[in-house]
């Protein structure tokens, strides 16, 4: 019998703009060592990708330890019974968010946020859309309710961040942090050092 990792997170990117939030990520889980990921890239998260990062679809995936099919609903994280920390959704697209906060299980994205909520494990949406129109804050709500943690991806600037990779590592850091998964990717709040009067 296989032995079964001691942290497993499933991180899932979908086609809303910042497919960066979920490639740095993957990247850093890999560096920080001794987590297992499962990717799942959808459709339209791999034309977002090209788009915004120039990455293709395999290169993305090739930076998670196993990799699952967008339709593939009888994959092994759309069970109950598959172990793990818990899932990532990175960036979330409002799609998603409404089949999440709707137990809409039709692809392995759904499903496998759909699980991670009945097992009560932790589901962070790094959800992307501006402005929010009712329905969206609705479905966040829903999800809240249900025991998830909606985390827009909203960059940070008392660090003075001095690049667009700066402010994602720190969101990005931020998102790792909720699974308890000691982290130096960004610095940390200290106080402040120079008040003004």
């Amino acid at each position: 019998m296989a032995d079964i990792p001691a942290r497993r997170l499933v991180v899932a990117i979908t086609g809303a703009t910042g497919a960066i939030y979920g490639v740095r990520l993957l990247e850093h889980l890999r560096a920080l060592g001794g987590i297992e990921t499962h990717v799942v890239v959808s459709d339209s998260a791999a034309l977002t990708l090209h788009q915004e990062t120039g990455l293709q679809r395999k290169e993305v995936e090739a930076l998670a330890d196993v990799v699952h099919r967008y339709r593939d609903v009888g994959a092994s994280i759309a069970s109950g019974s598959f172990k793990s920390d818990g899932m990532v959704i990175a960036p979330c697209s409002m799609k998603t968010l409404a089949s999440v906060a709707h137990g809409l299980s039709d692809n392995l994205i759904a499903r496998a946020a759909d699980v991670v909520l009945k097992e009560r494990r932790k589901l962070v949406l790094m959800v992307r859309e501006t402005p929010f129109n009712l329905a969206h804050l609705r479905n966040m709500t829903a999800v809240t309710e249900m025991g998830g943690i909606v985390f827009p991806p909203l960059p940070s600037f008392y660090h003075k961040p001095a690049s667009i990779d700066e402010m994602v590592d720190h969101t990005v850091a931020r998102v790792i942090d909720l699974f308890g998964i000691d982290n130096a990717i960004a610095p940390r709040w200290q106080g402040m050092t120079d008040r003004a009067v």
